[in-house]
């Protein structure tokens, strides 16, 4: 059997956002129906650094796949050599066979998967009548989230903040182009901002520590929590756990090193405090949002089942598009 390979213009190609939304979803679905086995995360990092690689490993049953995502950060001396920054690759694996059926370069997952959870967090958990959005990190990703929640929310307005210098211009100056609708405003600090909105999305590199400080939150908010995906990140103070409603992707996952592990480190929460899995409340075994007042968090370190549910539905399109090459390993 011979392997497919995608290359980053291919994947390209192949990309439909309404179609990431719905695979997304429902690889939440099959994770709570108890389809999917799903190893932690494996972190592989230089010492004294933060350069190296992270690995999500996931088996689907319902989809008869295995797939493992590598995603490599920290290079910092590859722009200048030409080399892309971002290193990301997923591998599908045939259920049946254990035959690595396609091999993708995987930038593009990793950047709209995790903004359509972003978008499906926010349109679960938010209010109906959210409006005003703060985009916390202005990145790749943060673009990718505001686009992906623009197509399941009617925004007015947006705040931005970027710790880079140029940043906060640099977003606005492109998402406005893209959603002349909406009011813009570039943010001095993360927390006017976070006094502004309804929809706060957390998607720096969360180095920085902790910068959401529930004292800034308005009654109904909602914040999507992507950046704090290894121990030693954080964006949210850990109060913003004290009596909200937490939901997370993987429970086992978060409370192990996103912003939820961090809140139970310092005590402000136990395990038994977080309500929810985001398939859970997609599926209506628990309710999602219950009334216009309580803060909603919603912390995610992201999930190989993510990653297999995109990389499933371009491997297909491409089969029937007839794009990309064939590569016989075994040969």
């Amino acid at each position: 059997m011979k392997t497919l390979l995608l290359s980053n213009s291919d994947v390209g190609k192949l990309i439909d956002l309404d179609e990431i939304y719905e695979s997304v979803k429902q690889g939440y679905v099959s994770f709570n129906s108890g389809n999917v086995v799903q190893p932690p995360i494996q972190n592989l990092v230089k010492p004294g650094t933060h350069t190296g690689y992270d690995f999500k490993t996931c088996l689907d049953e319902s989809a008869g796949l295995f797939s493992m995502k590598s995603s490599g950060s920290g290079f910092d001396g590859n722009a200048e050599k030409g080399l892309p920054t971002g290193l990301n690759m997923v591998y599908l694996y045939d259920g049946e066979t254990g035959v690595l059926s396609c091999a993708m370069e995987a930038n593009y997952i990793r950047n709209l998967r995790t903004a359509a959870g972003a978008a499906i967090a926010n349109n679960y958990l938010a209010r109906k009548d959210a409006e005003v959005y703060f985009a916390f990190g202005t990145g790749r990703i943060g673009k990718a989230a505001l686009r992906a929640t623009m197509r399941v929310r009617k925004l007015k307005e947006v705040y931005c903040f970027g710790w880079l210098e140029g940043e906060n211009d640099a977003f606005i100056a492109e998402m406005s182009k893209e959603f002349p609708e909406l009011i813009f405003h570039g943010c001095e600090t993360p927390e006017e901002g976070a006094r502004k909105a309804d929809i706060i999305v957390c998607v720096t590199l969360a180095r920085k520590g902790a910068a959401i400080n529930k004292e800034w939150l308005k009654p109904g908010t909602h914040i999507t929590e992507i950046g704090t995906d290894t121990v030693g990140k954080q964006e949210l103070y850990t109060n913003c756990f004290d009596g909200t409603k937490i939901v997370n992707d993987s429970i086992e996952a978060a409370s192990s090193c996103g912003d939820t592990y961090n809140a139970i480190q310092d005590g402000v929460i136990t395990k038994d405090d977080i309500y929810a899995e985001i398939g859970e409340i997609i599926m209506g075994k628990k309710k999602g949002r219950e009334n216009d007042e309580e803060i909603t968090v919603y912390d995610t370190v992201g999930m190989g089942v993510q990653d297999l549910a995109m990389a499933k539905a371009i491997y297909e399109n491409a089969i029937k598009a007839g794009i990309g090459s064939y590569f016989d390993f075994n040969a």
